[in-house]
């Protein structure tokens, strides 16, 4: 069945290319948001667009390869599926260029990984938030969060598959396709993203 256009929650989702993901189109806020992403079979995709819903669809949701302007949003979201400890190069790409800009803009880090089938650990967020992506921006955040992630083998390169088969052999887990992102635990990061930043300042 061919993928269509449809309403994603309170957002528009259209489809724009082959080398690029779906684009969620926000409702108007005062402030603007993105989530920025790299993903390899949409998992980090479906994340951002899930925590735009629960911050109540006003955050504009981008593949890093789309090259979104980051200076034009006043808060940004930055997400990632992860491989081998690093989400795409074409979202390091995206950062690098863009560093001072994002360095003073990033409201929340998310991740999704598959971690053999299991919920991430404490462990996982340090290694997948702290010790890639807060170095990679150059800059915490208060809201942090690793999801549980999918494989999609038909999206994946023969090599890759190649990979990871000889990894699960190695686990002794048998590779096939899975999915563990829940909906309601990225609409709930959403709230959580939004209560942070509208929460006034507690007082020295």
């Amino acid at each position: 069945m061919e993928r269509r256009a449809f309403l994603a929650g309170l957002g528009a989702v259209h489809p724009i290319g082959a080398a690029a993901s779906l684009q969620f189109t926000p409702l108007p806020s005062r402030e603007k948001w993105a989530v920025v992403f790299g993903t390899w079979c949409g998992t980090a995709r479906d994340a951002g667009m899930w925590i735009s819903e629960g911050m109540g669809g006003i955050a504009a949701v981008f593949d890093a390869r789309q090259r979104p302007d980051l200076k034009t949003y006043d808060h940004l979201i930055i997400g990632a599926a992860i491989r081998a400890g690093r989400g795409p190069k074409e979202l390091d790409d995206l950062i690098q260029a863009n560093l001072g800009v994002v360095k003073t803009k990033v409201r929340a880090y998310y991740a999704v990984c598959g971690n053999q089938g299991d919920r991430p650990w404490v462990q996982t967020q340090q290694q997948y938030i702290d010790d890639y992506l807060v170095k990679l921006c150059q800059t915490s955040a208060p809201q942090k969060r690793v999801f549980p992630g999918r494989i999609t083998k038909a999206l994946l390169a023969e090599s890759d598959i190649k990979m990871l088969e000889g990894f699960f052999k190695q686990l002794g887990i048998p590779f096939e396709d899975y999915d563990h992102l829940a909906r309601w635990d990225c609409l709930q990061f959403g709230r959580e993203i939004l209560r942070s930043v509208s929460a006034p300042a507690k007082k020295q």
